[in-house]
């Protein structure tokens, strides 16, 4: 449990004009620095209360209310200790840059990761990382999966960072994945829409359910065929755990080589002995998910401008690619 330093505290009084807003939305457009989901948690854990009385996020606002909000100030842990590890840093100025993270990489310390990871990589490049909610994830606006390569959007300060928080609550960026899945599809392109939870079963992973969890779109297009496999590129309206690898799977079109979404089991193909030595050899080449976290566009809140960035396939799935085509 964070230990609270000091309370921050403001208080809105509602005129009658002003209803019909979820609290949510009302309170990160109107504190500096908050970010939808920082405002959500204060919400779940009571510290927001409508007239003395707390709520839930979805709450609207009827109007000649008092809002009160008490936002707990938390130091940076002294137990993250800045390590030398090599960074491909694609942008960076004095507000925010951009990382290509490799595979195997954990995005922050977590329970079982406490070292080596980006977070870890980053204070030792730069001492000037935003503070977030979470004590463990300093500069870090939205994640990957640890097995997933790619650019991720690093913020310098608290401001810079609401601001791109915001973007992504808003799906205003432009996202673009790669990977490497199972089977053919019978449409080149489409979306792929359903809700997704924690499953019952493992909750390390999750499934898509019909009235359980939370709404996730992702749209796909085929870019190249091969034997048994497909080479896709993906654009999220959402942002769920795991979405682009629970999506697939529920296709029944798993992402290559993924270990917990059936990527690791032969799905498509003819003569089974035949195709069994070959694909076991594929799966050595990628002993993780086929998935890459290939374009990031976004609006830079301080220079105000439009900025698009692209990274290259790491070699793992560019030799996995050339096998495939049977280079």
């Amino acid at each position: 449990m964070n230990k609270i330093i000091t309370e921050k505290e403001r208080r809105f009084e509602i005129d009658k004009g002003t209803k019909n807003i979820r609290i949510d939305v009302f309170l990160t457009n109107h504190i500096e620095n908050a970010t939808r989901t920082k405002i959500q948690k204060l919400i779940k854990e009571g510290y927001v209360l409508v007239n003395g009385k707390p709520v839930k996020p979805n709450y609207k606002i009827a109007g000649e209310e008092i809002i009160d909000v008490r936002i707990p100030v938390t130091p940076r842990p002294e137990k993250i200790e800045a390590e030398d590890i090599p960074l491909e840093i694609i942008y960076e100025d004095d507000y925010l840059l951009i990382v290509n993270k490799p595979a195997g990489m954990v995005v922050h310390p977590a329970l079982g990761h406490s070292s080596g990871t980006l977070v870890n990589a980053l204070l030792n490049h730069t001492a000037n990382l935003s503070k977030t909610d979470e004590e463990t994830r300093p500069g870090i606006v939205h994640r990957i999966d640890k097995d997933t390569s790619g650019l991720l959007l690093i913020a310098k300060d608290e401001w810079t960072h609401s601001q791109l928080a915001k973007q992504f609550s808003a799906h205003t960026l432009q996202r673009e994945y790669w990977a490497v899945v199972w089977g053919l599809f019978k449409e080149q392109k489409g979306e792929i829409t359903s809700n997704i939870a924690r499953s019952k079963k493992d909750r390390k992973i999750f499934t898509v359910s019909e009235n359980e969890g939370k709404t996730a779109h992702t749209f796909y297009e085929v870019i190249e065929e091969f034997e048994f496999a497909s080479l896709v590129k993906l654009h999220l309206k959402t942002g769920r755990t795991h979405q682009i690898r629970v999506h697939l799977s529920s296709l029944n079109h798993p992402i290559f080589g993924d270990p917990n979404y059936g990527g690791r089991r032969i799905v498509y193909g003819g003569d089974l002995a035949k195709l069994k030595a070959r694909v076991n050899n594929l799966l050595e080449i990628m002993p993780r998910q086929a998935l890459h976290a290939k374009t990031l566009g976004f609006f830079h809140p301080r220079l105000k401008k439009d900025l698009f960035f692209s990274s290259e396939l790491p070699e793992d799935m560019k030799l996995l690619i050339e096998k495939l085509r049977g280079d």
